[in-house]
Parts: C-alpha cells; structure tokens; sequence
C-alpha cells in the first residue's frame, strides 16, 4: 500500500504565521541598524560636499592679495586670488650695467613711474601678457580701484641670469606709479582670466521636509567690482547644495598688528532631517 506523504494545509497555515512573526520580530530590531547605515552614507556624502567646499574657499582666502578679502555680507566675500608672486629687482645690477650699457638692468623705484622690472625668484606659474601685477597693497579698495595694480604687456626672458628670471612690462599710460616709498620688494600676479573672486550663498535655510534650500557658488571673472556689491551667481560653479546655514566672518585685524587678518567660515548641509555642520577657519596674512 503506498502512503503519500506531505504537510496539511493547517501545517502550512501554522508555518507561515511562525514565519511572518519572526520576519515581524527581526524588523523591530534590524530596521533601525539599517536606517542608521543609510543615515551615516548620507551624512558622509554631505560631509565630503562640506569638505571640499570649505577647503576651496581657504584655498582661495590664503593665495589672495595682502588686504583684499572683503566681507560684503554674512553671506558674500570677495577677495582677489593670485597665481604666483615673488621677489623683485629693488637697486640696479652695477656689474651688468657696466657691461652692457645698453640693455641695462630694470630695476622698481617706486618713488618714480615705471614701464616694468626684472623678477629675482624662479616662478612656478609663468605669468602671461594681459595678467595683472600687484605691489604694495596696503589698502582694501586700492587693488580693486586699480591704484595698485597694472596690466603686463610683455613677459621675457631677463637678460642674464644674474640680472633675473624674467622681466615684465606693463601697458599704461603714464607709466605705472606703485605706492610711493613702497620697500617690501615683492610682487603678486593676478589671472585676467579669474581677477576677483566671490564666494556667494542664496536662499539658504530648510523646507518642509527638512532639506535645505540655499546653494554655495563660487563667482569669477567678472572684473574687479570696485563698489563692493555682491556679483550676481547667474551660471557659476556650485560648490554646495542643500546649504541650510551659510555664514562668513572677517575680521581685518585679527593678530597682535593690523598685518594678520582672519575669515571664520560656517556652513551647515541638511537633506531629509540629516545634517552635518563644519566650522574653518583661515588665517589672511596682509603683509604687502
């Protein structure tokens, strides 16, 4: 006689409601673990935005021209980054001179005008025809006002080595007059193609469903902005999204002299209820 074996329908009714409170009992405790791993990619991700965002800025604050960081708001600041700088020729090379009388060395007295002088230190960034020189900055609104800045209309190489690396010629008329008595024998060279840079936040704060509104751009290229209105963001790169705190702090004089400012920097990333906050701050050193 053969027997058929399998389970009945009450076994398997009794089966699957074992099976579906234990599945009931094992979300209790693993959804939360699981929430909290999708919670910490979130964060991460936002920290690393935060990140990237607030090391640009600090980048930028610590290259720029001595004394040009300027807060225009809480939430907008300007200052004008540079792309090399070094040393400049301060007294004539009597040995060269001598010797070719000729093509004498150019050397920068900035209590007369100038067409142009010879660089003493190598330059990792060569600077290029329509760049901007700028020279004892020692008052905020003078590089953007122009007062201290002049454009290079020839960049060659110097006539010996011992003369410099390169000799660099402005295109002004009259000749370029650097601040008078101006000793510090050092230059900076700003990009035509960057000139002044802002850093602006809009519409930061946080919706209904707990992500934030605002956005973090980086604004270029739009020339020097005397007045000291914050550019418009219009098509610029975004460094920051989901910004429900942005602010920024200056303060010009910060150390024991006028020479060493500092720019404190608070930006808050919130998407769906998670949220990372980061506080930098970057010294300015002013020293022109």
């Amino acid at each position: 006689m053969n027997r058929q074996r399998g389970f009945t329908l009450v076994e398997l009714i009794i089966v699957m409601v074992i099976v579906g409170a234990l599945a009931g009992i094992l979300m209790v405790f693993f959804k939360p673990a699981m929430q909290n791993y999708l919670s910490a990619g979130q964060r991460a991700a936002m920290t690393d935005l935060a990140d990237g965002a607030m090391r640009r800025m600090v980048r930028d604050i610590r290259v720029s021209v001595p004394n040009s960081v300027r807060e225009i708001s809480s939430r907008c600041i300007e200052m004008i980054p540079t792309s090399s700088g070094g040393r400049v020729r301060m007294a004539p090379d009597t040995v060269w001179d001598t010797a070719s009388p000729g093509n004498p060395s150019m050397a920068l007295d900035t209590n007369l005008p100038t067409n142009g002088f010879d660089v003493m230190t190598p330059i990792m960034t060569q600077p290029t025809v329509g760049d901007w020189v700028v020279i004892g900055n020692q008052a905020t609104e003078d590089v953007y006002a122009g007062i201290t800045r002049y454009r290079i209309a020839g960049v060659q190489t110097a006539p010996a080595a011992n003369v410099g690396t390169l000799r660099l010629t402005f295109s002004s008329s009259p000749p370029a007059q650097f601040p008078v008595g101006y000793d510090g024998g050092r230059y900076v060279v700003v990009p035509q193609a960057q000139q002044a840079v802002s850093f602006v936040c809009l519409n930061a704060g946080i919706d209904a469903s707990g992500t934030g509104t605002g956005t973090l751009f980086r604004v270029a290229n739009y020339g020097f902005n005397s007045p000291g209105t914050c550019p418009a963001a219009g098509s610029a790169p975004i460094l920051a999204t989901h910004v429900q705190t942005c602010n920024f702090n200056y303060n010009p004089s910060a150390g024991v002299t006028a020479q060493n400012g500092y720019v404190e920097i608070t930006l808050q990333l919130t998407d769906h209820g998670e949220s990372v906050s980061l506080y930098y701050g970057a010294h300015v050193d002013n020293v022109p």
